[in-house]
């Protein structure tokens, strides 16, 4: 199939971009390297430099396209607390804008990469795709609009929609600048030997989704669906970040800095775990164990800090 990848240099976009290489796919990537690395896309991938919020800019050079996938995305909840109309500017106009591009080039499918931040607070565990939606961050609320905003383009355009709703993706490339993912917080700071800062009292828990698990759904039976789809993709595990401090100082051996505690984080939920059974009846879901995953991403941050 020929598809077009948006934030496909980024940190999750670029391993799905390997994965549909792998697969036989022609991928044309869009990304504004704001956070991505062109060396991060994998060939014979294309990159054009761009802004998703105006496809003018990089329309022409595409091609013909049978299917988007959308990851361009300001993927902190901080930044969006602090910044709203930012946010709102590449989550919800990014995403309307790919969809009008979408319709004119005739596009079959869009997958959307989305959030478990549009639960909020969840009413139970692990969560359901069929749970209450009710963001408590501007965050939250920007991927609710954006999934919204799919759907409804999709069912007037005929085309196919896929929503993944995503729990805590880590993995190598995962950036650990700014608002990072706690597990690239805490593998930077083990590589570096300097304590890391936790959020409140570190036993809020997560749901942590290695980044291949994740890119290989990106790439399921792509062009093989109809209709209007959402899918949960994690592991229905929980991990308090206290306890993931813990494993991955046992998994990176010697002694580890002991960690600094700070305030809580505005925007920021209590417990989150996803329930993948659905995404099991599509036929996949996230394999990889833990340890695994989590000693792959202390290897690539280490291996890092010796270059």
């Amino acid at each position: 199939m020929r598809l077009l990848v948006t934030g496909g240099a980024g940190f999750i976009g670029s391993h799905v971009v390997a994965e549909l290489v792998q697969a036989g796919h022609q991928v044309t990537v869009v990304d504004d390297l704001s956070t991505g690395r062109a060396e991060w896309v994998a060939p014979p991938a294309r990159l054009l430099v761009g802004d998703v919020v105006n496809p003018g800019g990089w329309d022409a050079a595409v091609g013909s396209v049978d299917a988007v996938i959308h990851l361009a995305a300001q993927v902190s909840v901080a930044a969006a607390e602090r910044e709203p109309s930012r946010d709102a500017r590449v989550n919800v106009e990014g995403t309307l804008a790919v969809l009008e591009w979408a319709a004119r080039r005739g596009v079959r499918e869009v997958r959307l990469a989305s959030s478990a931040a549009v639960y909020g607070h969840p009413s139970q565990l692990p969560v359901p795709e069929d749970a209450r939606l009710e963001p408590i961050s501007f965050y939250g609320l920007h991927k609710l609009a954006a999934e919204w905003a799919v759907r409804h383009w999709a069912s007037r355009h005929a085309m196919a929609a896929v929503v993944l709703r995503l729990a805590n993706v880590y993995g190598p490339r995962q950036r650990a600048q700014g608002e990072g993912g706690v597990v690239a917080v805490f593998a930077r700071a083990l590589a570096a030997g300097e304590p890391p800062v936790i959020h409140g009292d570190g036993e809020q828990t997560r749901d942590f989704v290695y980044v291949q698990d994740v890119a290989r759904v990106f790439a399921w039976q792509l062009g093989a669906v109809a209709g209007e789809h959402v899918f949960n993709v994690g592991t229905g595990q929980a991990c308090s970040v206290n306890a993931l401090w813990q494993r991955m100082a046992e998994l990176f051996g010697g002694p580890v800095p002991t960690p600094r505690y700070g305030p809580p984080r505005p925007g920021d939920i209590r417990h989150s775990r996803l329930d993948p059974t659905r995404l099991g009846r599509w036929g996949i879901g996230a394999t990889t164990p833990l340890a695994t995953g989590l000693r792959a991403t202390i290897d690539h941050f280490r291996d890092q800090a010796t270059d």
